[in-house]
């Protein structure tokens, strides 16, 4: 019998055909990829789609990625925003990508405006912003030429000039391509290419007082990087002829190509700027890292880890079509990427006192636990075990209802990786409230003895009291109140109360004490943690909870 071959079937997206079609006629003999943010504000879980797209691509073809900021608007970029974008996409993409700043440009683009006036292709414009708008006429209609169209190269050029050299007063005048008014396409309909704006720039100081405008700067900014392909968003194919114009006019050899590519949107999540901004401003979270929010940062802060937001971003894909992913499939990617790789600790979140009565209240006792008993290669730590421990408050029930299998009056269940106990009574305050349950325990049951003298149905977790060790854990739900929407009719965010619940007087076993900053654990039963990077101390250890244990969310 012959052996059956099986071809290995491999699937691109349209942008991957798109390249190789360029690479097989010759028009690129090598992939340049970039992405490109401007720096007014921290990244969120939509700008991981396009570094992970740019970076992947060009490490498919062997190629080079870079990371650019297009810093062309002075007035709202800061330096804080350069420093967490850099953090955020090394992070991502696990390296660090060379990095540029249009700003390095503007002597280039200031060249090519010139080039531009000399051509007869650029002039300077009186017009108000205003009048500017009413002369661009509208979707249905053509709009009409500027009464300043038609100066002479040699004005446009000396005007210009004064332009450059701080003459003339923000708003008084601009620079246009000379395109054509009656474009059915608005952008090609003599865009602005160049403002007047007094402005400290973050890169370049105070040595320009006019700045290109991003339509104008960005097909520059890829030309001069060799940019082999500009994959940007779905909202800039209108802006695709202008991109096109401004690399051929500025006569740039083997220029960059454009494609596009939907957004990713995710429910019931703000990914807005100015929304985060609101809520940071507003004192509602406390940073653009507040692990409620989807920045990159805060993501990373509450715990999630690049391979996960890798694995999502997989499972959205890419194509031309918007569409919506749910944020049950990110908390999916994150459950899978942590279930193996973590320890599964002890921690109490919301403690009461069990009392074995027969145990010796001298002794402490050192078990074996498993770290994760799905991923035996992660070991078996020492974890001290004693006569008085903490439980779970929800592990007791004085009446319990049907199949409840956990202690309650006369049951017996087994202590994670320790003895069977059987409950024999319990103390309450003046309240009613359970402060301590008492119970006995069988030494023949230990866990590993080969004990099968009989069976329980439940099974609890539990942290020895003397050795316990303190820490804040802070329980976060989407900050949107889901039923309601993300926005209200004023456009403010529809805020869900209960987004963040904070357990001061939680237990941990010893082992956590010893956690750091971004370390990850399953703690038994609750849920997955990291520690805090923002608020922990060597005194105040907390942890984040990244997400719960279960979710009925599948990927199709």
């Amino acid at each position: 019998m012959s052996e059956e071959v099986k071809e290995e079937v491999i699937t691109k997206n349209f942008i991957e055909n798109e390249i190789d079609k360029d690479l097989a006629e010759g028009v690129y003999d090598h992939v340049v990829t970039r992405f490109p943010p401007e720096p007014n504000g921290y990244l969120h879980i939509g700008h991981a789609k396009s570094i992970i797209l740019n970076q992947g691509l060009a490490k498919k073809y062997g190629g080079k990625f870079n990371l650019r900021f297009d810093d062309t608007n002075p007035q709202k970029e800061k330096e804080e925003f350069v420093a967490s974008i850099k953090a955020d996409v090394e992070w991502i993409c696990g390296e660090e990508p060379p990095v540029y700043f249009a700003s390095d440009y503007f002597e280039k683009m200031y060249e090519c405006a010139v080039f531009l006036i000399k051509k007869g292709k650029a002039f300077v414009c009186d017009l108000t912003a205003e009048e500017i708008r009413d002369y661009r006429g509208t979707l249905k209609e053509p709009g009409k030429n500027s009464p300043y169209r038609d100066r002479s190269v040699e004005e446009n050029l000396k005007l210009f000039e004064e332009m450059k050299n701080g003459q003339c007063p923000d708003g008084s005048r601009v620079l246009r391509a000379k395109i054509d008014m009656s474009s059915p396409n608005i952008n090609m309909r003599d865009p602005i290419i160049y403002r007047v704006a007094h402005l400290t720039h973050h890169n370049a100081g105070n040595k320009w007082c006019i700045y290109p405008m991003y339509d104008f700067a960005h097909p520059i900014e890829d030309a001069v990087e060799g940019v082999t392909h500009s994959i940007c968003t779905l909202e800039f194919e209108d802006h695709r002829p202008l991109y096109d114009w401004v690399v051929r006019e500025c006569e740039f050899e083997n220029p960059p190509r454009q494609i596009e590519f939907a957004k990713m949107y995710l429910t019931n999540v703000v990914t807005g700027k100015r929304y985060i901004k609101k809520l940071v401003e507003d004192g509602i979270v406390d940073g653009w890292d507040d692990p409620r929010l989807v920045t990159i940062t805060a993501l990373r802060r509450r715990g999630y880890t690049s391979s996960a937001i890798r694995k999502f971003m997989e499972l959205s894909g890419v194509s031309k079509a918007n569409s919506s992913a749910d944020y049950a499939m990110l908390e999916y990617c994150i459950r899978e990427d942590l279930k193996m790789n973590n320890s599964r600790m002890m921690a109490i979140l919301d403690p009461v006192k069990l009392v074995i009565d027969n145990y010796d209240e001298n002794e402490i006792e050192y078990l074996d636990v498993p770290n994760n008993q799905e991923n035996p290669e992660l070991g078996t730590r020492k974890v001290p075990f004693a006569r008085e421990l903490y439980i779970e408050r929800e592990d007791f029930k004085i009446d319990p209802p049907r199949k409840y299998f956990r202690l309650f009056p006369g049951n017996e269940v087994r202590l994670m990786s320790a003895y069977f106990v059987t409950c024999v009574g319990y103390e309450t305050d003046d309240q009613g409230n359970v402060t301590v349950v008492h119970c006995t325990y069988d030494p023949e049951t230990k866990s590993g003895s080969g004990f099968t003298g009989r069976k329980v149905k439940g099974t609890i977790h539990w942290v020895a009291a003397p050795t316990a060790k303190t820490a804040e854990v802070r329980l976060y739900e989407n900050i949107v109140d889901e039923e309601k929407g993300v926005y209200n009719e004023d456009g403010s965010v529809n805020v869900n109360p209960d987004s963040l619940k904070v357990l001061d007087s939680c237990y941990i076993e010893p082992a956590l004490a010893e956690a750091k900053a971004e370390d990850k654990f399953q703690f038994m039963r609750t849920g997955f943690f990291c520690v805090d990077s923002k608020d922990t101390t060597e005194d105040h250890l907390v942890f984040n909870r990244i997400v719960s244990l279960k979710s009925s969310y599948r990927p199709k």
